[in-house]
């Protein structure tokens, strides 16, 4: 009877990747000390994927904790970087300068004084930081510009009754996401 002779396969110890003549069915590594060396990569590996699960189940637990505040705030972050890729371009919606300083995304109607324009694109708009925090919004400049950009019937309607909003999560998360991909095209469309 004639036998096979196995063929030369290449170590599965990163380390070694020498060719040899496997001598058992299914031996992976060429000596006993790449097959030692092998396990400890293998154990890393898999503390790593544990951690990694670990990590991801956590999150999830984390987002179940989430009250609708906390969700508001999240979509209200997305919204305010939305705006500033949107206006990045133009300069302060108030004093009317490009800076190197900080930019806020400023609202011209503020969300304590009318929360129904929170997420409003027309009533928010890229504003240095000097403008939006310490001139409280810089308004009468601020309505003059906007009054350029959007006209004076948009502006007359900001600044009418607005009936009260109340997002649900879900709606809350479809914003949120929403904004996240609209600021990354913007991103990806200016690079």
């Amino acid at each position: 009877m004639i036998t096979k002779q196995p063929k030369p396969k290449k170590c599965k110890n990163p380390a070694c990747g020498i060719s040899f003549v496997p001598q058992r069915f299914g031996q992976a590594v060429c000596s006993p000390k790449c097959a030692l060396a092998t396990v400890e990569v293998q154990k890393v590996k898999e503390q790593k994927s544990l951690a990694l699960a670990g990590r991801r189940e956590i999150q999830v637990r984390k987002e179940k904790l989430k009250s609708r505040a906390d969700h508001l705030k999240d979509t209200q972050i997305a919204f305010n970087a939305w705006v500033r890729a949107r206006d990045a371009e133009l300069p302060c919606v108030s004093c009317g300068r490009h800076h190197q300083g900080k930019y806020d995304a400023g609202h011209y109607r503020t969300v304590g004084s009318n929360p129904a324009l929170r997420f409003e694109p027309k009533n928010c708009h890229r504003q240095c930081s000097p403008c939006n925090t310490r001139l409280s919004g810089n308004i009468v400049n601020y309505r003059i510009e906007l009054v350029k950009r959007i006209g004076a019937e948009e502006v007359e309607w900001l600044e009418g009754p607005h009936e009260a909003k109340k997002y649900t999560v879900d709606e809350l998360k479809a914003m949120t996401a929403d904004y996240r991909a609209k600021t990354k095209e913007l991103k990806r469309a200016a690079a």
